[in-house]
């Protein structure tokens, strides 16, 4: 069964990631669920993975990880530390039902998929790394459900290419999101590249468009709205200072809050499109406006004339813009300076 994107159109999805920020903690978890929710996002993800089945025992950090979380471990053992269990997994979704926020989650293999898949999750969050991983993404479409795809190291083809496992499966394209990302955290300034977004809207007619927001700050995600996004991830943290890896490139709570009610202001800034004076402007028509008023005294029989006409606020008389229509007109009634025709 094919899910219809349920509020994509109208209103930005906010995903409040939470990825590994939790540092193995259920209870720390738990109070990131509450934050987000309280925050307004519309859903919290987590990273869900098995250590063993994600990189080979040797595997270095990236540069990122070592300055974030020390040199000492591999990425094996620092990923062995953030796992989640399935009992860690079904009380993080009680507790978003609690709190009424979605539960997300990006898998990062085979089996995590199936263990969300018992979890009842319907919606799925690919990671960028995932987007050149063929069995992953046949398994993710063979699901037939909703598809959300992080792009971050992608370019066309390679977007192409995983859209095409996708829609061999017969998922159809309204079904499907592509966020655009870069996956340096944090994503210095000069290499967010936002037009790149619009650029995948174009070649991907169909597609819905958001962005997955590592840079620091709240700007680039506002930003992001503001040019069409209609999803919006983007990494918390409860404290920046914690010890991880995605910390330090993460919002704290109040950062949060700030962003998705800047989100919030700006889609309503956006509008409908429809160029037509709104209701809290309509009362200043007639004090901006000008209206078509006799310039000096005017007596009954006198001819309207450039001269003995000027404009001039209220504007509840004549519009100035059928000036050629009163002039040469003969005036029915005597007019004082300043009275409008």
């Amino acid at each position: 069964m094919i899910l219809n994107i349920h509020k994509y159109t109208h209103k930005v999805f906010i995903i409040a990631e939470a990825g590994v920020n939790h540092n193995g903690s259920l209870d720390q978890a738990k109070k990131m669920v509450r934050v987000a929710a309280k925050a307004g996002a519309d859903a919290i993800k987590f990273q869900s993975f098995r250590a063993q089945a994600l990189v080979t025992k040797d595997a270095a950090k990236a540069d990122y990880q070592i300055k974030t979380s020390g040199q000492k471990e591999t990425q094996y053992e620092m990923l062995e530390k953030l796992e989640l269990s399935f009992e860690a997994h079904e009380s993080l979704i009680e507790e978003c039902k609690l709190n009424k926020i979605e539960f997300l989650s990006s898998p990062f293999d085979l089996t995590t998929i199936e263990i969300l898949v018992k979890l009842g999750i319907k919606k799925w969050k690919v990671p960028s790394g995932e987007i050149t991983n063929l069995p992953y993404l046949r398994k993710i479409a063979s699901l037939e459900q909703e598809i959300i795809l992080s792009t971050g190291m992608a370019d066309l083809d390679e977007i192409q290419a995983a859209l095409n496992v996708f829609t061999g499966f017969g998922i159809p394209f309204h079904n499907i999101s592509i966020l655009h990302c870069n996956t340096q955290y944090p994503t210095p300034m000069n290499d967010v590249n936002l037009r790149a977004m619009e650029t995948i809207k174009d070649t991907f007619f169909g597609i819905h468009i958001g962005y997955s927001d590592h840079t620091q700050g709240i700007e680039v995600s506002i930003a992001a709205v503001a040019m069409g996004a209609t999803i919006i991830e983007k990494h918390f943290t409860l404290d920046k200072n914690l010890l991880g890896p995605d910390h330090n490139a993460s919002l704290e709570p109040d950062e949060l809050i700030a962003m998705i009610k800047a989100i919030r202001n700006i889609e309503k800034a956006l509008g409908d499109g429809i160029k037509k004076p709104t209701q809290s402007e309509m009362e200043n028509i007639s004090i901006v406006r000008k209206s078509i008023v006799a310039a000096q005294n005017i007596a009954v029989g006198e001819k309207f004339t450039a001269k003995n006409l000027t404009a001039k606020r209220p504007g509840n008389g004549i519009s100035p813009m059928k000036w050629d229509e009163v002039v040469g007109k003969i005036a029915g009634k005597s007019y004082s300076e300043d009275e409008l025709i």
